[in-house]
């Protein structure tokens, strides 16, 4: 079969359908994945195929408007609207680049944030399609959206009820912003009439499959979800065999006790030495060794003090399980690269479904409370360390779940589900 896979966003959001993608070839289809520019070194390495799409996140969170979507309140409706803020000039080229991807696909597979687009090609290519998704979308009484806020104290009797809610908002909101935008391009480019309401709340009414790549120990299924809804595990994409780290980061990592990593993917700070003082001091506060990603504007590592390197990247899955903990964003990829190493998780929320990934961890008992990025500064940061080094029982609940996430197998349990689906497809036509 010929599969192509749209996605859009940060490394984060790339790496698991390039695994997805590796183990779809493993069965003998021919995938491409339509993403941004920038990734195409990363599928060259992996020889999977490749299409252009339009957008540069980091220049994007860089500009104006990205800087206004990562100080906004992370709440479905600022989220959403600033997201589209920052995203719309371009949309119409980004949803005619994935219809371009598509034109030989016999199957279309896709990430949230490129959903309507490849519903819509779909229809109009009649072919299948199919939700791939690192957050959970289905309403439930167990826990709230991705995008929205917890409840700060646990009332049982209101919880499930404002849990519920927050999805039928944040579908509300959605809908009503991003409306006129695919409808304009549905009726343009593809010629289709315009939807009258979101599709996929039909979708998921009719049984149409729902994949998510994650982990049932860190996002359990809830009961009210329907049998169509599956959970594979992570969909982690591992090293390629051939990287080497470099000499200095080894030395480093051999020259005393395990460090503290810091880095914040994608997010792209306004003030990133003011970031880089607070976490220094952070790390001195706590006399912790460090391991610092980029994104520190002009901070050479002649800057920085014997305990603290500074690097441009290294694969999660070498590099995490060599730390005593690791602070981030908060980003779904992220997230589950720090739990499956099995260290304590410190997150720094910026936007979007950060903050809920930051509860959860609190939840599962492997990471302090997140600290919001504008409520971070050394002494609160120097704390979460303290915890997340000292406290024994969560660190030996951090290496529990990593035992049980390195367990599982996301990507072939996604790709035999999927492949029982491209059958009965293939049954009824």
């Amino acid at each position: 079969m010929k599969i192509t896979i749209l996605t859009a966003g940060s490394r984060g959001d790339v790496q698991p359908y390039i695994a997805l993608g590796i183990g779809l070839r493993s069965m003998g289809h021919a995938v491409r994945i339509a993403t941004h520019r920038d990734f195409k070194p990363l599928l060259d390495e992996y020889g999977l195929g490749f299409s252009p799409v339009e957008g540069n996140p980091r220049e994007i969170l860089a500009g104006d408007a990205g800087q206004k979507l990562l100080k906004s309140r992370a709440n479905p409706m600022a989220m959403l609207r600033h997201t589209l803020a920052v995203a719309e000039p371009i949309l119409a080229q980004v949803f005619n680049d994935y219809w371009q991807a598509c034109q030989d696909a016999e199957i279309i597979l896709f990430h949230l944030l490129t959903a309507l687009p490849a519903a819509s090609i779909a229809e109009k290519l009649d072919i299948p399609a199919y939700p791939m998704y690192l957050q959970h979308v289905h309403a439930t009484r167990a826990y709230p959206s991705a995008a929205a806020a917890p409840l700060p104290v646990s009332i049982p009797v209101l919880e499930g009820l404002y849990n519920r809610s927050t999805y039928h908002l944040e579908d509300r909101v959605f809908w009503r912003l991003i409306r006129p935008i695919i409808n304009r391009w549905r009726e343009q480019a593809l010629e289709l009439p315009p939807y009258k309401t979101n599709p996929f709340p039909e979708w998921s009414a009719r049984g149409h499959p729902f994949f998510y790549g994650f982990s049932r120990h860190v996002l359990p299924k809830p009961s009210d979800w329907g049998d169509n809804v599956h959970i594979t595990g992570y969909w982690f994409l591992n090293r390629s065999e051939d990287w080497r780290p470099p000499p200095a980061l080894v030395d480093f990592l051999q020259s005393g006790p395990p460090p503290i990593y810091v880095g914040f993917g994608s997010m792209v700070h306004h003030a990133p030495e003011e970031m880089a003082e607070i976490v220094l001091n952070a790390l001195d506060a706590t006399k912790q060794r460090g391991v610092l990603l980029t994104g520190w504007g002009g901070l050479r590592q002649s800057d920085l003090p014997d305990h603290v390197i500074k690097i441009e990247s290294a694969p999660h899955d070498w590099l995490f399980p060599q730390m005593r903990a690791v602070v981030h964003h908060g980003g779904a990829g992220t997230t589950a690269a720090g739990l499956r190493a099995g260290a304590p998780s410190i997150i720094i929320p910026f936007f979007g479904d950060q903050p809920f990934w930051g509860w959860r961890v609190k939840q599962l008992g492997v990471g302090p409370s997140p600290i919001p990025r504008k409520k971070l500064t050394a002494k609160s940061l120097a704390k979460a360390i303290e915890v997340a080094v000292r406290d024994k029982a969560m660190r030996e609940r951090a290496e529990s779940l990593g035992r049980l996430i390195r367990a599982e197998n996301g990507v072939e349990r996604a790709v035999r589900l999927l492949t029982r689906r491209f059958a009965e497809n293939r049954h009824h036509m």
